[in-house]
């Protein structure tokens, strides 16, 4: 058999194997036993206000397709992706919340009529990638 004519199935597998490769992963909840470094303090939690906690708590599609539900307390945020687990984000600025590393950080208030929110996330702490994606309201909340 020739060398040559193996080639064409080898690249048509190798395709194959990578076509999974272009989902991203959904971000991961803080692991409180892992070991970190902070150099500066985090800011200080704020008080989350009742008309923001309205505004704020919902379901929202995701422009990737994921189904976002945002579950509002009194300074921070439960954010639950599909079926992954809760990730809770305090409340940095008005609107604005991110989680303990900094790592995870959505946005409120966002768009035209305000009802559109951002997230963007780190999927690797390891590589230097963030990832950002938009969403909008997706029924009444």
């Amino acid at each position: 058999m020739r060398p040559l004519s193996l080639l064409p199935p080898a690249c048509l597998l190798l395709l194959a194997s990578s076509a999974g490769a272009q989902t991203l992963p959904y971000p991961q909840p803080e692991d409180p036993s892992m070991s970190t470094v902070q150099v500066t303090a985090p800011p200080k939690p704020i008080r989350v206000r009742e008309v923001q906690a309205e505004k704020i708590g919902g379901s929202y599609a995701m422009s990737n397709g994921w189904l976002l539900r945002v579950r509002t307390g009194s300074r921070h945020i439960d954010a639950t992706i599909d079926n992954q687990r809760p990730l809770r984000l305090t409340a940095v600025e008005p609107y604005k919340f991110a989680s303990p590393s900094g790592n995870v950080i959505m946005e409120f208030n966002k768009g035209n009529e305000g009802d559109d929110m951002q997230m963007s996330y780190v999927p690797n702490p390891r590589l230097a990638q963030a990832v950002v994606i938009s969403s909008a309201p997706i029924a009444q909340r």
